[in-house]
């Protein structure tokens, strides 16, 4: 059995104050610490984005939308002379 490897650590100097912004940002919108948003910025960017299927970035961001409610309780509504 293969044993897992160990985390490295790393020191990064010199980062520019927008790229500090916008990752601070980031951090705040998914709720993350600093470090796991570098972390996963850095794997997307040498391995491809990490697939979700938690859907935690959509958490508390849905928006009431009576049109659009009105329109999908119009389409499950069953129309029983069809189904005859």
């Amino acid at each position: 059995m293969k044993a897992k490897a160990k985390p490295v650590q790393y020191t990064i100097r010199g980062v520019p104050a927008e790229v500090d912004r916008i990752l601070r940002r980031r951090a705040a919108d998914r709720r993350q610490s600093l470090n796991q948003v570098i972390v996963n910025e850095l794997t997307a960017a040498t391995n491809g984005a990490k697939k979700y299927a938690d859907f935690t970035d959509l958490v508390g961001k849905w928006v009431g939308d009576p049109e659009f409610d009105a329109i999908m309780a119009d389409q499950r509504r069953i129309d029983w002379e069809m189904w005859r």
